[in-house]
C-alpha cells in the first residue's frame, strides 16, 4: 500500500468528510441505528458522535490504522463502547446473523468489490436488521452522469479507487435488501458530479414463517 493511501488519503478523507454541510446528514442516517452496529468503512470516526442512544455497542470495519488514530478524540468522547474488527468490507470475520444494524457513509463508492461487500453485510445481519447507509454515486440527471463518466477515471486515481457512477440502491437490492427509506439530491455547495447523494434504508427480509 503507497504512502499516500496510508498517510495522506485517511487526512484528506477527514477533512473532506467532516465538512459542516455533511453534519446533519450524518444525525439523519444514524437515526434509528440500535442494538449491535456494524459500520463498514468507520474511517476517522466521524460518525461518532451521532449515534443515537439505542446503539449498545459498533464494530467498526476499517483499513486504515491512521484512520482509528484520527477517531481518538471522538472515541474517547462517547459513552458508546465501540471496537475495531476487521480490515476488509469484502470479508467480514463474523458469523451469521450478528448485528442488529449496518452503517456506511461515503465507503460503498471506494470498495473494490462492492457487491460482494453488501452480500456479507447482508449476511452478518438478523433478519428485520437494517443497513443505513449515505453515499455519493451516479446523478438523476444525464447531463451530470455525462461529467460523472469523464471525472471518474481522475477521481478513482487521487481518491483511493473512488466512483461517481455507482448506483447504489440497486446494488443493495441485488445483495437481497428491500430498500424501505431513500432520498437521492444534490449536497449543498458541493460540485454536482461529486454531489449527488443518496440516503436510504435497507432492510434483511424475515422469513415467512
Amino acid at each position: 500500500m503507497s504512502l499516500y493511501r496510508t498517510h495522506v488519503l485517511p487526512r484528506l478523507v477527514n477533512l473532506t468528510c467532516g465538512s459542516s454541510t455533511i453534519t446533519p446528514l450524518r444525525d439523519r442516517v444514524c437515526a434509528g441505528l440500535h442494538g449491535e452496529v456494524v459500520e463498514i468503512g468507520f474511517g476517522s470516526g466521524l460518525n461518532v458522535p451521532h449515534y443515537p442512544a439505542g446503539v449498545a455497542s459498533v464494530t467498526g470495519v476499517e483499513p486504515a490504522d491512521l484512520g482509528w488514530r484520527l477517531a481518538r478524540k471522538r472515541l474517547d468522547a462517547t459513552v458508546i463502547h465501540v471496537k475495531r474488527a476487521g480490515l476488509n468490507g469484502e470479508s467480514l470475520p463474523f458469523e451469521d446473523n450478528s448485528f442488529d444494524s449496518a452503517l456506511s457513509t461515503f465507503t460503498l463508492c471506494t470498495i473494490p468489490d462492492v457487491a460482494a461487500a453488501l452480500r456479507e453485510v447482508h449476511r452478518v445481519l438478523k433478519p428485520g436488521g437494517a443497513l443505513h447507509f449515505l453515499e455519493h454515486g451516479s446523478a438523476p440527471d444525464e447531463d451530470v452522469r455525462r461529467w460523472q463518466r469523464r471525472l471518474e477515471p481522475i477521481q478513482k486515481r487521487v481518491a483511493g479507487g473512488c466512483h461517481l457512477t455507482r448506483e447504489h440502491v440497486a446494488l443493495v437490492t441485488a445483495a437481497g435488501f428491500t430498500v424501505v427509506e431513500c432520498e437521492q439530491f444534490y449536497q449543498d455547495g458541493v460540485p454536482h458530479p461529486y454531489g449527488a447523494a443518496t440516503l436510504a434504508r435497507a432492510v434483511v427480509e424475515t422469513p415467512a414463517a
